[in-house]
């Protein structure tokens, strides 16, 4: 893929819809999804205080006017069931920030920060107020990263209902005990030969949990139904979390592409589930815009990566509905490194000819445009795009932080916020508080 020329014609009015941070903002939006089944948003950062301010705002719109059940985020399965249980009531966290003590995994702000504090105490608010319980909304994680606390989940679940079959569970997971449960370490032994394979005590795990489903099930009430659900999910975690770990010294895609598969197959279960509880279910997917957006009109699609935008869309088809957000420049909560601290750091401004350049130069800061055919003419070529993920590396940030894409075939609709600011942590850091300080790198690297 090719970027176009710096030159081009800028976005018309009449072809955006202005986000002016008031009630409003989105029947346009509103309109534009109907009564499709999915939405996925994403995000062009990980740290971005304005993406998670706006995707919850779009989300409680969702909720209240759509009859939408559930949010499932790029999170790990047992740290945001901790979170499901607190909105729906049936944990004993006192406060929504206490329900996010769970997340301790690197990068902890992506979703121990203000803003989703903000938004599960809502979602309890919503849901103390729901008479029926088939309308509380729910939150859940669709990553696979929580190889030992899944693990964890699985006997904890089993030890109440059936201490044989947790002690069967206990004996298989002991599998990976020489390297402390953790996925990373665990793929390295084997990778070197160090250690055997787990892969035939998970797939022995998962089988044998659900080969005990109807006995599992035998209590009345949803309740019942959603603990099996959620043993039996991070079993699965832990069988795809088990083959990821050893593909992931192997190759970027193959492990990409596991993730990515993992993730899209755990809400296609989700789907089924809350129709089993609720009949047809409405659900809200929030990952990073590189999870969300189809991954066929990027040039890492090209290069064999596949994603869960576009495994939604192979799946449901016009059933679901991807929105992407994007920025021009402001600041941003990441570390340097994978596993650093968190500090705030500035976004440089995009890359003349980008789209968020484009999307820069229009009359309006920020702004919704439709896309697939309805597509201003602006915006039908071929363009870099940004991402920043948990780390950001201005130093190097042509070449890490950009691609070429296609986004009118990319997403069905994009949010723009010209200038944004960084989330903020709970858990703040020195660096985070002092901020990134003078200019020290050339643009446009």
């Amino acid at each position: 893929m090719t970027s176009i020329a710096t030159t081009g014609t800028l976005l018309p009015e009449r072809e955006i819809v202005p986000v002016l941070g008031r009630d409003g903002d989105y029947e346009q939006l509103l309109d534009w999804i109907g009564d499709r089944r999915f939405v996925l948003i994403g995000e062009a950062s990980h740290g971005t205080h304005e993406f998670y301010r706006e995707r919850a705002r779009i989300t409680k719109l969702l909720i209240e006017r759509k009859g939408f059940v559930a949010v499932a985020v790029e999170a790990d399965w047992p740290d945001a069931y901790r979170v499901n249980r607190y909105v729906l009531g049936q944990s004993d966290d006192k406060t929504a920030e206490s329900s996010l003590i769970d997340f301790e995994r690197f990068p902890g702000w992506m979703w121990r920060n203000a803003d989703v504090v903000d938004f599960v105490a809502w979602l309890r608010s919503h849901n103390d107020g729901c008479l029926d319980e088939r309308h509380k909304a729910r939150f859940y994680g669709l990553d696979l990263y929580s190889l030992r606390a899944s693990m964890e989940a699985v006997v904890n679940y089993l030890e109440a209902a059936d201490p044989l079959a947790a002690q069967r569970a206990r004996d298989r997971y002991s599998c990976f005990d020489i390297v402390g449960g953790e996925g990373a370490n665990y793929g390295h032994a084997v990778t070197m030969g160090w250690h055997p394979s787990c892969e035939r005590e998970v797939v022995a795990e998962l089988v044998d949990l659900r080969r005990q489903a109807a006995s599992l099930l035998s209590r009345d009430g949803v309740v019942a139904e959603d603990e099996y659900f959620f043993a039996e999910q991070n079993a699965r975690l832990v069988h795809n979390a088990e083959r990821y770990y050893r593909v992931m010294y192997q190759g970027q895609v193959s492990s990409w592409n596991l993730r990515d598969e993992h993730m899209a197959e755990t809400l296609n279960f989700l789907a089924g589930h809350l129709d089993s509880v609720n009949g047809h279910s409405k659900i809200v997917v929030w990952e990073h815009n590189s999870h969300v957006g189809d991954a066929r009109s990027t040039e890492l699609g090209r290069a064999g990566e596949l994603n869960v935008g576009q495994l939604t869309r192979v799946s449901w088809g016009d059933d679901c509905f991807l929105i992407g957000l994007t920025t021009h420049h402001g600041d941003v909560s990441a570390a340097s490194n994978w596993g650093g601290p968190v500090e705030r750091k500035r976004v440089r401004p995009a890359l003349v000819g980008s789209y968020e350049d484009r999307f820069h130069r229009s009359s309006v800061e920020n702004f919704l445009v439709r896309l697939g055919v309805s597509a201003p003419e602006a915006l039908r070529a071929t363009r870099l795009e940004r991402a920043i993920g948990v780390i950001y590396r201005p130093e190097t940030e042509r070449s890490s932080h950009w691609f070429h894409a296609h986004l009118p075939s990319q997403f069905d609709a994009v949010l723009h916020i010209d200038e944004t600011s960084a989330v903020r942590p709970l858990d703040r850091t020195v660096l985070w508080d002092a901020g990134e300080p003078p200019e020290t790198y050339p643009t446009g690297l």
